[in-house]
């Protein structure tokens, strides 16, 4: 096993072992609610919705280690070699440690995947690109009562 297989075998079995009292999953409409007052508005709403589900089945506590080394976090899978701080080397655009996007108060989630769509767009996301792009995802909105 090389020495970076064994580093991200580390980080990612130090992380399931932190104890987390809570692990939110949210249903559709409710994440839409919240993203709509957290100030995300309805031409990109239903795009934001489906992101999450496409990303993380809507989970606030996903993780997934990447091939590069790097770690995707939260419901929006958030990458520490770019936006996040997970104590290895990346870039921390986002100013937020990496495990604060795990958190069910998707607030600095939120903030930072604004940041990643102002800077980058919703292309950021293979999830997105795959599951949502060019769809009609009007479909994630069908029922809330936004």
């Amino acid at each position: 096993m090389s020495f970076r297989s064994f580093a991200m075998f580390v980080l990612v079995a130090s992380l399931c072992v932190v104890p987390r009292t809570r692990a939110k999953v949210f249903a559709r409409c409710e994440l839409a609610k919240a993203l709509y007052d957290m100030g995300v508005r309805k031409p990109s709403l239903a795009d934001w919705v489906c992101l999450a589900e496409a990303e993380s089945g809507y989970s606030t506590v996903a993780i997934h280690p990447n091939p590069n080394g790097s770690t995707d976090y939260g419901i929006f899978q958030i990458n520490s070699k770019w936006w996040c701080d997970n104590g290895t080397k990346g870039h921390n655009a986002c100013q937020v440690k990496c495990s604060e996007l795990l958190e069910d108060y998707i607030t600095k989630s939120v903030a930072c995947a604004k940041l990643i769509v102002q800077q980058k767009g919703l292309n950021t996301w293979y999830g997105w690109k795959s599951k949502c792009k060019g769809k009609d995802v009007s479909v994630y909105l069908k029922d809330c009562k936004l």
